[in-house]
């Protein structure tokens, strides 16, 4: 659900005093980029040209100087975008007058991203509220070949034929769409000693089964707790994909293959969470739990290289759900008694333990349960949340 009108993106607007002061700038390490929204960058069907997306977020942190970055990872020729835009959503596709403002790019208000590359903007003076919806509007002006984006974003975002990113009207954007186009993260300047937690993950941590508009995703929960706490831990990036895999590509390259483009090279990126495993283990492809932890160690390892802590998330039970079998539900086990013992991780989120039925240990409580027996609904979602020590998280690597 949208928050509607009330001013979560504070920017000065033309005529008014910039709230950047005038005064020599602070250095970088005071007030340190950390990153407020993220989600996984993927092949996302074909690129098409001459159409304005407007994508609607929620953040996680608050701040100043906005950046956004854009992604052409998996794109095989450039892509030009004519314009961005950040605003404040009021409702569906209308943002709340003038709150529109213009991004740009190295001084300009246009940009080419190559085939691969990923390019922030500059900074837009002004205030971002925690835990509040923008819309980043991006006009590609020209584009062809494989499309770059986040298939399952769980939120409502538009599209239109043209260049409308400009606009606060709604009429042009007449298409809806529940996918992320090109954008990829949100950045902020934060408080003093700032950092944030990245989530590496699968459908689950994407936030399938939770409801619709409401960022009610477990990242979301955890994002308020930060927030309420007050740590130096504030910023929360979701990098998770629906049916991803620790060792093998399919649904996005494999949380090996994309761990340093989506994990490790986020603003400000204190703490990793490991949630994944659970599609290895049911995809009947052979892989046991020796293979799972090897793949285990070589995130922990490259995480601790860039100077991050590694959480470990126990491997949530499914039985119930079509691939479940004795053998899958032995090497779950197998797995999850090396998260918490194993001595691998900095600390262990036991998800298992917070959601399985205390009358079967092989099932989600049922209170918790989605539906299917395997994705968590909002419930269970908080309960993942709650299940976290917070103080984990403040590792400074």
């Amino acid at each position: 659900m949208l928050l509607g009108p009330a001013l979560a993106l504070a920017l000065c607007t033309p005529g008014q005093a910039s709230s950047v002061p005038s005064a020599a700038p602070v250095p970088a390490a005071a007030h340190p980029q950390v990153v407020t929204w993220a989600a996984s960058a993927d092949r996302l069907g074909d690129a098409v040209a001459d159409r304005s997306h407007r994508l609607v977020v929620h953040t996680s942190t608050g701040g100043r100087g906005l950046r956004i970055r854009l992604s052409n990872a998996f794109g095989d020729r450039p892509v030009t975008f004519g314009a961005a835009y950040a605003g404040v959503p009021a409702h569906g596709a209308a943002l709340v007058p003038g709150s529109n403002r213009r991004l740009t790019f190295g001084g300009s208000r246009s940009v080419t991203l190559a085939p691969g590359e990923v390019r922030h903007s500059d900074p837009l003076p002004g205030q971002v509220k925690a835990r509040s919806d923008l819309a980043i509007s991006l006009y590609v002006r020209d584009a062809g070949g494989p499309a770059t984006g986040h298939g399952m974003a769980l939120q409502t975002s538009y599209a239109a034929t043209g260049d409308h990113a400009a606009e606060t009207g709604a009429d042009n954007f007449g298409e809806q769409s529940g996918s992320w186009l090109y954008l990829d993260a949100l950045t902020v300047e934060s408080a003093p000693g700032a950092g944030a937690v990245v989530t590496l993950g699968d459908s689950i941590t994407d936030g399938w089964q939770s409801s619709v508009d409401r960022n009610r995703r477990w990242p979301d929960y955890l994002a308020g707790r930060l927030q309420a706490a007050g740590g130096s831990v504030r910023g929360v990036a979701n990098e998770g994909i629906s049916g991803n895999k620790v060792l093998a590509d399919g649904a996005g390259q494999s949380a090996l293959r994309r761990l340093d483009r989506d994990v490790l090279s986020q603003a400000g990126v204190r703490t990793v969470v490991v949630f994944e495993g659970i599609n290895d283990i049911k995809a009947h492809s052979g892989v046991t739990a020796a293979d799972l932890i090897s793949g285990y160690r070589e995130i922990a390892a490259r995480a601790r290289a860039a100077g991050t802590c590694v959480v470990g998330a126990t491997v949530l039970p499914f039985k119930g759900w079509s691939e479940w079998g004795p053998a899958e539900e032995a090497v779950r086990k197998e797995v999850n008694d090396f998260i918490r013992a194993g001595g691998l991780f900095d600390a262990v989120a036991d998800f298992d333990r917070a959601l399985r039925s205390p009358y079967d240990g092989e099932r989600l409580l049922p209170t918790f349960d989605g539906g299917d027996h395997l994705h968590p609904n909002d419930k269970g979602m908080q309960a993942m949340a709650d299940a976290i020590d917070l103080t984990a998280l403040e590792c400074a690597g």
